[in-house]
């Protein structure tokens, strides 16, 4: 067992080395999921297996002392004390194959259960979601309120509540639903959206918007133009750029493309049932579903709700919208 552990241990660490060097593509899902399964089946094996084995080998060397010791009383010779207690320690510490499997299943199973049906963490490394949301920004996402799913199949198990317009929504990249996407609910099924001119419309509405003051943007080192923009009862703050024109270049020709009309204005969409439009907050400097298309229910991760960190400015730590 311990050269079969050695190699299991070793194929993990192999994958995450590889991950980290980007020779493969990791699925921490999976990763985490694999190892909740291996340490659970030696988490097993010690309670039937293993622990009773040491134990019935230390009840026998108590045993065997006792008996010698009582055959030495017998003769008049004093017992002999042979570090008893030392040596039934040692027969009963976990070997080190089984601390590294065994002895952290309740640490990973934790881990698994609350990555995957409570909140998940995610890091944001992009500028898309500004002003809302900046880079490093560490945040919280809620895994149940859009409804219960099985990790790495994705299967829903629970209803919930669906995605509702302002909501800021993680989801697998439908383009590649490797990756992890965070962008904002803008249009929900059946919805019309028209994004023209850099103007929202919602079913022939506008959405209601005021300007505020500019927006200086650190990293671009310049300011952009500063909206709070209503979506609902929800109210946030969005960037658009002068110098970024209105019209959408290189849209991909992704799933119900049919559904949408683009011009030099912009683009004007019909969500098609089981699907949501998003976009990002930061309107000019965001690939969103203007350019790939929509979000569908299955790729749906949870709602992010929370800031917990940002070691870069701690005054961002809480909840926004």
């Amino acid at each position: 067992m311990p050269v079969i552990t050695a190699a299991v241990l070793a194929a993990f660490v192999g994958y995450a080395g590889a991950w980290y060097f980007e020779m493969v593509e990791g699925n921490f899902a999976l990763l985490l999921f694999m190892a909740t399964a291996v340490t659970g089946v030696y988490w097993i094996a010690e309670r039937l297996w293993f622990l009773p084995r040491r134990r019935r080998a230390a009840a026998e060397l108590v045993a065997s002392a006792g008996e010698r010791n009582a055959r030495l009383s017998a003769q008049g010779i004093a017992p002999v004390d042979p570090k008893l207690a030392e040596a039934r320690h040692r027969i009963l510490a976990q070997p080190w194959w089984l601390d590294w499997t065994a002895g952290l299943f309740p640490v990973i199973l934790a881990v698994f259960v609350l990555r995957s049906f409570l909140f998940e963490p995610f890091k944001i490394p992009s500028g898309s979601m500004i002003p809302t949301l900046e880079i490093g920004d560490l945040i919280l996402v809620n895994k149940f309120t859009y409804g219960l799913r099985l990790p790495v199949l994705h299967k829903r198990l629970t209803e919930g509540t669906a995605p509702k317009r302002g909501d800021v929504m993680v989801f697998r990249y439908p383009p590649k639903p490797s990756l992890d996407y965070i962008k904002r609910v803008v249009g929900v099924p059946g919805d019309e959206v028209a994004y023209l001119n850099k103007r929202l419309t919602l079913n022939g509405q506008p959405v209601p918007t005021v300007r505020l003051q500019d927006y200086f943007e650190r990293d671009a080192m310049r300011y952009f133009r500063h909206y709070e923009e209503q979506l609902g009862e929800r109210k946030h703050r969005i960037l658009t750029d002068d110098d970024r024109p209105a019209f959408v270049a290189g849209a991909d020709n992704f799933e119900f493309r049919e559904n949408c009309r683009y011009s030099v204005e912009g683009v004007v969409c019909k969500v098609p049932a089981g699907h949501y439009f998003v976009m990002g907050d930061n309107r000019d400097n965001s690939l969103d579903s203007r350019y790939w298309g929509f979000v569908p229910e299955r790729n749906i991760v949870g709602k992010a709700f929370l800031i917990w960190m940002n070691f870069g400015s701690l005054g961002r730590v809480g909840t926004f919208d």
